[in-house]
């Protein structure tokens, strides 16, 4: 008689007596396993499809020839550095990626025809003010701010975009970083905030092609030094793995925050590095997982796209932003950006609604940034850091005024979130800050007072769904 339950297979036997009658084979008696083989079998083929198909947010054929690991760092230098979760939810608008080796040869020739072409570039051209201030960007008032985000007089008009003081760095880093006319990835470190990481997924040529700069100040030399990370301390040229080491001198810096004194390389990357064709800033907490090459190639170039940022995970609008900045003191002055919102308010800045399409969003997630040095991404740059000198380095709040109201417009791909995190992971600081903008003696208390009467009034009731425009 053939075995009870379930049978995955039968065979015919014949016994002594000549009587022909059904077995099952010993491996398939149990019910369990057959049920296990049959799962196995179904979804096989399935796992096999999800990791070979383009259906997630990013799909990256890989490099030849990968480059082997850049730098070992002491365990010492890892303690309390930990990658933040992520949701790693599937993309609606997924990113595909090139072969890296088109990719290569494509950006190769984008930077040389544009170093052929530098010594007559195009009109109009973007021209800088010169000369010295009484701050870094010259702080100037936001009635004189204003006018240069109408750009339409061409190289007639110099705009304000930084530098009118001192930004300390050695002679020969800044002979390197005027040599770096193609490819360019920035990132700083100040007051011995982060960690400096290497990035993974680098091409066999990437190393070739693309300059790696980290911006460091005296605390972060004396921490890198006290794990013996970095030892040549006299040495002209500093190199961390990919990284070469830029030396801030910390007596020099124009701000005293160093959050502001961050915002110099992160927003004024053109200037530090004026023949790069592009460039990828880093904010130091994140390491980067894809090679810039392929980001720049899917974000920027096939975007047709000065500028490629990530959208915010929840923030839409600008007020969302500032009001999250108070409430999780992100920026402890609170009377500040509330002056800072009126002012944008007074100026017309509006709360996001389909009539800003494309842009589904006002509000940027700017721990990365990828752009193509141009007119219009430096004119944005300066604008914005000229916003960042006035009020406060939380660039999120000045993004969308300045990209409604500059002329030319900027073309800006705003990019899921989800592709963020395919992109780079994550990681917390290593020190708590507590000099989150101003002095304990200036911060000042939210007030409950009624938006009647504030310039904000209309934007407020707008994005509350309460205006009757």
């Amino acid at each position: 008689m053939p075995a009870e339950g379930f049978v995955c297979d039968v065979r015919k036997a014949v016994d002594p007596m000549g009587r022909v009658y059904l077995t099952t084979p010993l491996l398939f008696q149990s019910k369990i396993l057959c049920l296990s083989l049959l799962y196995l079998l179904t979804t096989l083929p399935l796992a096999l499809y999800v990791a070979f198909s383009q259906t997630g947010c990013i799909f990256r054929n890989p490099p030849p020839l990968p480059k082997p690991r850049l730098f070992a760092y002491p365990p010492s230098y890892g303690e309390h550095k930990y990658a933040l979760p992520t949701t790693r939810s599937a993309c609606s608008s997924p990113v595909p990626f090139s072969e890296y080796g088109v990719v290569l040869q494509e950006i190769r020739d984008l930077c040389r025809n544009s170093s052929a072409t530098a010594a007559s570039p195009p009109s109009p051209v973007l021209r800088y003010l010169h000369g010295k201030g009484d701050s870094f960007a010259g702080n100037f008032s936001a009635k004189k701010r204003m006018p240069f985000f109408n750009h339409t007089n061409g190289d007639r008009v110099e705009v304000p975009c930084g530098f009118l003081q001192e930004f300390p760095i050695r002679e020969y880093d800044r002979s390197a970083m005027e040599k770096c006319d193609g490819v360019v990835v920035a990132s700083a470190i100040f007051g011995d905030h982060d960690k400096i990481r290497q990035p993974k997924g680098l091409g066999a040529q990437t190393l070739e092609t693309v300059c790696f700069f980290m911006f460091v100040d005296d605390a972060t030399l004396r921490g890198l030094a006290a794990h013996n990370i970095l030892t040549n301390i006299n040495g002209e040229v500093d190199m961390i793995g990919a990284w070469r080491i830029v030396r801030v001198s910390g007596s020099e810096l124009p701000y005293d925050n160093p959050a502001m004194n961050g915002v110099i390389p992160k927003h004024l990357v053109h200037r530090l590095f004026p023949n790069s064709m592009f460039s990828v800033w880093l904010d130091a907490k994140l390491q980067l997982t894809v090679d810039p090459l392929l980001l720049i190639h899917s974000l920027v170039v096939s975007k047709d796209a000065d500028m490629a940022i990530s959208k915010h995970p929840s923030n839409v609008h600008t007020m969302e932003e500032a009001m999250a900045t108070a409430r999780w003191k992100k920026w402890a002055d609170v009377k500040s950006l509330r002056v800072q919102m009126e002012t944008y308010c007074e100026m017309g800045l509006q709360p996001w609604s389909p009539s800003k399409h494309p842009y589904t969003t006002d509000v940027p997630d700017t721990a990365l940034i990828i752009r193509r040095n141009g007119l219009k991404s430096n004119l944005f740059s300066c604008l914005l850091f000229n916003e960042l000198e006035a009020f406060n380095p939380r660039d999120q709040l000045a993004f969308a005024y300045v990209r409604d109201f500059m002329i030319p417009k900027i073309n800006i791909n705003m990019f899921e979130s989800e592709v963020f995190e395919h992109i780079a992971v994550e990681y917390r600081h290593n020190l708590k800050r507590h000099d989150a903008g101003a002095p304990a003696s200036t911060i000042k208390k939210a007030s409950s007072r009624d938006i009647k009467g504030s310039s904000c009034e209309a934007y407020l009731l707008k994005m509350w769904g309460e205006s009757n425009d």
